[in-house]
């Protein structure tokens, strides 16, 4: 049986408003059919701080912080928390809900588009597994979040390896199509992290950093030789691949594609209502 033809951007390190609105642009895109399913791998420039849609910026981010450290910042269209985007490939998978391989359940979703991810870990050497909780203790952790920061625990069907978290994704369903997007973390400057958000004390602070510690890991902790970016890109393309049976054909976006991009870049994650409305 043959593949499926997806299509597959690599738009390099581009700027957080530029990320949000092209893979929301990809969403509305797919919903009107005219495009096919879309994979994309993006980086961050500068590094960003981005926040999940329902995240109360006032309580939580330490803006002052964020500015101090020169990083960007937007609020993503999915859920989830904060994610410090530096050291990272991101990824973003644009399907339908009515796709013949798509679940209805948002977990098994999760579990089906996260095989690539899996396999993608597989080809840098890391045995990955799926996270499902077991316990009604675990189960109702993930539901009431202690932490602002997204890697603080492993939810259903995220990846870790040895036990801690190695992907942290979120999903958003809209107009009839599931986009999911997320983050695969070559290091982490825990410390940097840490500072962009509040905390009750000082020592609560420091307990949730050693927790944090030991609940997430970075792929490079876990390899003999860091991974380069064009390593990762290559490895998590055969694994997207491999995971969803399909083939990926490489795609640049038109000018008028781009212009609309550029566009919605502009009126929504470039605007302060979006980003600080919480």
């Amino acid at each position: 049986m043959m593949n499926e033809t997806w299509r597959f951007i690599n738009s390099g390190n581009k700027s957080p408003s530029y990320n949000m609105a092209l893979d929301e642009a990809l969403l509305t895109w797919h919903s009107r059919g005219e495009i096919p399913p879309t994979i994309r791998f993006y980086g961050w420039n500068p590094a960003t701080l981005s926040i999940g849609y329902f995240q109360q910026l006032e309580k939580e981010i330490n803006m002052n912080m964020v500015k101090e450290k020169g990083l960007g910042f937007v609020r993503r269209p999915t859920g989830g928390r904060g994610v410090l985007h530096e050291h990272e490939l991101t990824y973003s998978v644009i399907v339908s809900e009515e796709h013949p391989s798509m679940p209805a359940s948002v977990t098994e979703a999760y579990r089906v588009i996260s095989t690539g991810l899996l396999e993608g870990f597989k080809q840098l050497g890391l045995e990955a597994y799926f996270s499902v909780p077991e316990s009604v203790k675990e189960k109702e952790a993930l539901k009431n979040p202690r932490s602002s920061v997204c890697f603080d625990a492993p939810s259903w069907y995220e990846l870790v390896v040895e036990g801690r978290k190695i992907a942290g994704s979120a999903q958003t369903r809209q107009k009839g199509v599931i986009l999911q997007h997320g983050s695969i973390v070559f290091d982490f400057d825990v410390d940097k992290l840490f500072d962009l958000f509040y905390y009750r004390s000082d020592r609560l602070r420091e307990r949730m950093q050693q927790q944090f510690l030991k609940k997430a890991v970075a792929i490079n902790e876990l390899r003999s030789t860091p991974v380069s970016m064009e390593e990762s890109i290559v490895a998590f393309k055969q694994g997207f691949e491999k995971g969803l049976h399909i083939t990926l054909q490489p795609y640049t976006l038109t000018d008028q594609e781009e212009k609309e991009v550029q566009q919605l870049a502009k009126e929504r994650y470039e605007n302060d209502e979006w980003n600080f409305r919480r």
